[in-house]
């Protein structure tokens, strides 16, 4: 007999009466759950996320491509293969970290067939890996990737706040003083921004955007912000007058850029890992000086919850960073 519960997955049960195995060995019942379902618990990609590997064709089950979203397969007996790499329920998901360089678009494939992260960390090996969030094309540092699309979705949810920290090289010569405005919350053509952390910084921390040195004419500061609105960085230093030359993330989540090399990557640890379950934790620059930039403003609760501070929608990954 046949039972199928509210998730899609079936358990055939012995019937009443039937002969039990021999030898004290239990049985080996058919276990079937819809084949999105089984990509996300085997940590492939989220369940969106694995909807759209079966629409493109990128997955097969015993050697067929299986594009239909109701397709169920026997996690047992079915093999099941993302790109051609075999997948099992006990895989796990996937934490990776990448200092992406600059020139490349931050997505998994482009249709102008422009460089993409995507080429830089190993898709072959862990099927179903995407950005969490983005970085601009000229943009370099910390970009993770991962198969986890829960986590995705709570690190960028704009109700974490989790914290960003960006060093640029900006035109111009600018003081601790001129960051005022973006301490106290700086206004954007798309609503008032959170304060930010920010100071200027001397050419031995600012390596990443001045390699040769701070020249005369320009500054470098660094900026930790709690929001990730597109561009954010450079259009709050161009309010002030500062254009931005070059941009670095070096901190993401509490989670420094290290012990990888420009264009490379490397899984994370596994302490790493439960910094970003945990939610993140703040930059030192952070902790030591929480007090000048707080959580939320008003302006930002309104934006974010609506008047009547309902919890704001989950949008995914695809909706809300691609396009």
């Amino acid at each position: 007999m046949t039972r199928t519960n509210e998730a899609g997955e079936t358990r055939t049960a012995r019937v009443a009466g039937a002969t039990a195995p021999t030898g004290g060995t239990q049985p080996v019942y058919p276990h079937t759950m819809r084949l999105q379902r089984f990509l996300a618990r085997a940590g492939v990609a989220s369940r969106r996320g694995s909807e759209d590997l079966m629409t493109a064709g990128r997955v097969t089950v015993n050697g067929q491509v299986a594009t239909e979203l109701g397709t169920k397969v026997d996690v047992d007996r079915d093999h099941i293969e993302v790109d051609g790499m075999p997948v099992k329920l006990n895989q796990g998901a996937v934490y990776l970290m990448l200092y992406k360089p600059t020139g490349y678009l931050t997505t998994m494939s482009d249709p102008q067939e422009r460089p993409c992260v995507a080429d830089l960390v190993p898709r072959d090996r862990f099927p179903g890996l995407f950005p969490v969030g983005r970085l601009d094309r000229d943009t370099t540092g910390l970009l993770l990737f991962t198969t986890d699309g829960d986590l995705s979705q709570d690190l960028l949810h704009p109700s974490k706040h989790v914290y960003k920290t960006y060093q640029a090289l900006v035109d111009g010569h600018l003081t601790d003083r001129d960051l005022g405005p973006l301490r106290r919350g700086i206004e954007l053509d798309d609503g008032l921004c959170q304060p930010a952390i920010c100071r200027v910084i001397n050419a031995r921390e600012a390596e990443a955007v001045a390699p040769r040195g701070v020249k005369p004419g320009t500054t470098a500061v660094e900026v930790i912000i709690r929001e990730g609105r597109k561009n954010q960085v450079k259009r709050m230093l161009s309010k002030i007058h500062h254009p931005v030359i070059r941009l670095h993330r070096c901190n993401f989540a509490g989670l420094e850029l290290k012990d990888v090399s420009k264009g490379s990557w490397r899984e994370l640890t596994e302490r790493e890992v439960q910094i970003l379950k945990a939610g993140g934790t703040p930059p030192k620059q952070a902790a030591s000086k929480r007090g000048t930039a707080p959580a939320t403003n008003t302006a930002s609760r309104t934006r974010h919850h609506g008047s009547h501070g309902s919890a704001p929608k989950r949008n995914t990954y695809r909706e809300r960073y691609t396009g």
